[in-house]
Order: C-alpha cells, then structure tokens, then sequence
C-alpha cells in the first residue's frame, strides 16, 4: 500500500478544479453550439434636429405659378413648301446664269428645281409672288420663347417679363395641373422689364400678393418656383445675396440678388418669402456658361407694383422726365465741384426743349435732391423722377457755383420724350488753328473748327489726362462749367481753382460717343 502525499493530492484537486472553472468560463462567454442565440445591431439613426421645410409654401403657392408659351408669325421662306431658301449673294436662283454648276446640277439629275422649276423652263414662275410665295398665303405661328408667369388676381391678370412676351403674337399660359389657357396682352414696359397678360376663363384663379419688399434682408430664405428649360414648374431655394444691383439693362436697375438656382425659362417667374409673397420677379441671371452659377436678378415687387397697376389701367407706363443727359459724381468731380461727399448726379447737358432745360438746369450742374430727397447717385434721379407723373411740379436741388439753389421744375412726359427735337444750329466760321501745349495737364490743343470749344491735337500717353480717357481728336468745351476758347482759358480758369484750393479741375469732353466730365489734378507743373 502506498502512501499518499497530503500536499501532492490538495495541488492536483486545485488544478483540476481551476481547470473545469476555466472551460466553464470560456464556455459560458463564446456559448454552447447547441444553445446559441444569435444577437444582431440595431442600424444607424440619429434624432435630427427640425430643420425647415419649404413644401407648405410651395403647396401654396404653386396653382398660382403658371408656364407661358409664346408663339410669333412666321414668314414662308420658300415657295414649295419646303424649309429651305436660297440666295446666292442677292440673286435668286433663277437669275443665276444657265452655265452656272448648280443649274447644270438639277437639270442633269432631273431635280426640283428652287421656285417650283424641274427643268431649268419657267414652269408657274409668273404666278409666283417676288417673295416666292403666294401672295394670300396666311402666315403660320410657330413657338419663338417660354417663361413664367404668376396670377396676382382672381379673374386672371398674370405677370411675366417684357422680354419672354415682347415679339410674341399669340400666348398660352399652362397652369399647374397642366390645363391651357389662351392668354392676351394687356401691356409691357421695356424700361422695367414687365409685362402683364390676362387670360379670360369662366373660373377664378389662385392668386399671391406683392411683398413690401422694404423689409427683406440680406440673407432671408427666397424660393424660386418655374419653368427652367421647359420642364414645367418646379422649386428652387437659397437666400437673398445683395440689394439694389445694377447690371446695366436700363435706368431703373435695383435688382434683388439670389443664389437660388434661376434658369433659362424661369423668366417672369416668382420668388417668394416663407409667408408665399412675391419679394421680386426673377428676369437674369450672370452665368459664363448659360446656366445657373447661383447668381440670379429679380425685380423688387416694390418695382413692379406700380408699373403693374398701370399697365392694368392704362396698357402703358408713363413717368415724369426731366431730360437731362447726367453721369455718376465721383470723389474727383465732387472735389473739383467743392462738394463734401461724392453723391449726385452730374449734369452733362440738358436736352433742348426739356423741362429742365426751360427751368434752366445747366450743364455741370450737380443734381443733389429731389422734393428735399437727396440723391445718391444718376440711377437713383432717374428712379425718382420716373415715380412721379407727368406735369408733376417738383423742387429740383442743384450745386452751382460752390453753392445750393433749388429750380422748380414741371416734370414732362417720358413716353413723348421722343418727339421732342432740338432745331438745327448753323456752326460758326472757321477759326484760324494755332496749337498750344499745356504741359501742365500733358494735353495740346487747338481752336475747334466750328469755334466753339478746344480740340485736343495730341495726349501725353504718360499723363494723367491719358489715363482718365481723354484722346486725341476730342473736344474740351468747358472747364469747371466756364466755356472757353483757347488755350489762356483754361489756364486762367485753372489759376482761380489753385487760388480757391482745389487740386482738380472738371472739364467737359465731347466726342462722338457723347459728352462727358472728366477731373484732372491741376497741381503739377
């Protein structure tokens, strides 16, 4: 018998019962095959916070909204039907002679020839019309444009750009659901871009308001709704950029800018506000390459509401005219003219016969107010004159002689602006030209051929009168509103402007382009 080690047979019995704890363990945490219950992970989702929607605006607003087709008169081009016309430098292709290759061509082969002859013979040609056509063939409309548009009444007046429906001689306006509607024109303006049409249907229409646009900001949310490219309405979103843009379509340019994405065919379309008012009317966008690059220009509504309602009423716009030519008053010009700010605008010359030239507005006035408004710039006095009607009596302010002194003026009629016409003037006799440098302003002059004036003969290239524009072959007619002559005008014009402290003198260019003003720095030399 043997005998057993106490302390041998305590470490096995630690060891095995460790070992069983063990495989309990590993069994426990990778599970027994027979018992596995399979778990899986929930899939990603994470709480959002509300941002807002723009579907109950445009659920609203968009029956309102409508596609507009235009259609024009198309003139035959041939006489046989075909799409084709043919001129051969003025020549018909009758006249061509009878050697020529392209009617040996059709003679050869047996072809039509154009004008309705096979064979090279006369064939109808003497009951063909010098246009090539019959005489009493009606003209076909085809589709020339298509834009947007928006209802602002019940019983169907709508909105949309001059330019979608300036040439057109029929209209369709597509409502949301898709129906079509004939339309006509009511009336357009040019100036504004702005056209209105009426479509007459035994139903009323959904219809949205004009906002008061004063109270839009810079960066509110706008929503654009349209007909871009054709493809009937549909939304786009963004902020407004910037206000009162000028980007050289007339002279009441004061468009909202927008980012949201306005295309070819949302023309006369609406951008509205979250309250689903109309801020503007979308008419241009700035694109490189014809599409959207998020730089798009609407109408203020504040714009178009009143030329709106007077197309309504009347079928045309008319606006007070001053009828002076002006340009824009620079910090050079506001420090020749002694004003403390460079605001105003600047009086190149007034229109003879204008209303004010009879109040004696004068050129190288500077415009400052209007009915005690002042003005900022020449956009703005056209903006402003143009709010008032015709024989309007208003307070014109003007900068003359280093002071202020208002005119009375009774506002004419733009839409006659054209009839007004200045009476030919005889010129003087020649006067003798005897050429004179002034070094001082890097210019040479001469007496103009018609006596009136300074004709510039040659520029210094390195001058500050080049770089300001001035060329050769132009005419100086007056410098600091003081017509002069010769040579010894201007320099005793420009020797009182040093005694009185200014450094720049204004002088007024004529060219064939116009006239204009231009200030140069008078302390050299």
């Amino acid at each position: 018998m043997q005998n057993s080690k106490p302390g041998r047979s305590n470490l096995k019995t630690v060891l095995k019962a460790s070992t069983v704890a063990g495989l309990a363990a590993v069994m426990l945490s990778t599970g027994i095959p027979a018992q596995v219950v399979q778990s899986f992970a929930e899939p990603v989702k994470v709480e959002a916070p509300q941002a807002p929607s723009f579907a109950d605006v445009v659920a609203a607003v968009s029956p309102a909204v409508v596609s507009v087709r235009v259609q024009s008169e198309a003139q035959p081009v041939s006489d046989n039907g075909s799409n084709f016309s043919f001129n051969f430098n003025g020549q018909g292709f009758e006249d061509l002679p009878d050697d020529h290759p392209l009617k040996r061509f059709f003679r050869d082969f047996g072809g039509q020839m154009p004008g309705g002859r096979g064979d090279g013979r006369d064939g109808d040609r003497a009951e063909r019309s010098p246009r090539g056509g019959d005489d009493n063939r009606p003209q076909r409309l085809r589709p020339t444009s298509q834009g947007s548009g928006f209802f602002i009444s019940e019983d169907g007046y709508l909105v949309t750009n001059n330019h979608v429906v300036s040439d057109g001689a029929a209209f369709t306006v597509v409502m949301d659901d898709g129906t079509e509607l004939d339309a006509k024109l009511i009336g357009k303006d040019s100036r504004t871009d702005l056209a209105v049409l009426k479509v007459d249907a035994n139903r009323k229409f959904t219809y949205v308001n004009l906002a008061d646009d004063t109270k839009v900001r810079v960066g509110d949310w706008v929503v654009a709704v349209g007909n871009p490219f054709g493809l009937g309405g549909s939304v786009t979103a963004g902020i407004i950029s910037a206000r009162g843009r000028d980007i050289g379509s007339g002279p009441y340019d004061d468009y909202i800018q927008i980012d949201a994405a306005v295309n070819r065919g949302n023309s006369g379309g609406p951008a509205f506000n979250l309250e689903g008012e109309v801020i503007g009317i979308n008419t241009a966008i700035f694109s490189p390459s014809g599409g959207n690059v998020g730089i798009a220009f609407a109408i203020p509504a504040s714009v178009a509401r009143d030329v709106v309602q007077d197309l309504i009423d009347d079928g045309k716009v008319e606006r007070g005219w001053l009828g002076v030519q002006i340009q824009p008053v620079n910090k050079d010009i506001a420090e020749s003219l002694g004003l403390s700010e460079a605001q105003g605008a600047l009086v190149v010359a007034p229109q003879e016969g204008s209303p004010g030239q009879k109040a004696g507005i004068k050129e190288g006035d500077v415009i400052t107010a209007v009915n005690g408004d002042p003005i900022k710039d020449a956009r703005d006095l056209a903006r402003k004159v143009a709010q008032f009607g015709p024989d309007t009596k208003v307070d014109v302010s003007v900068w003359r002689d280093g002071k202020s002194q208002d005119i009375a003026v009774t506002l004419g009629n733009l839409a006659s602006e054209d009839a007004a016409s200045a009476e030919p003037v005889e010129p003087d006799a020649p006067v003798p030209s005897s050429e004179k440098a002034l070094s001082s302003l890097g210019i040479t002059v001469a007496p103009a051929d018609n006596g009136t004036g300074l004709a510039v003969t040659e520029v210094d290239p390195d001058s500050e009168a080049a770089a300001r524009g001035l060329r050769a072959g132009e005419k100086i007619v007056s410098v600091n509103n003081q017509s002069v002559t010769d040579a010894g005008d201007i320099e005793d014009v420009i020797d009182q402007a040093r005694k009185d402290g200014r450094t720049r003198a204004l002088f007024q260019v004529e060219s064939e382009r116009g006239s204009r003003f231009i200030a140069l720095p008078i302390n050299e030399g």
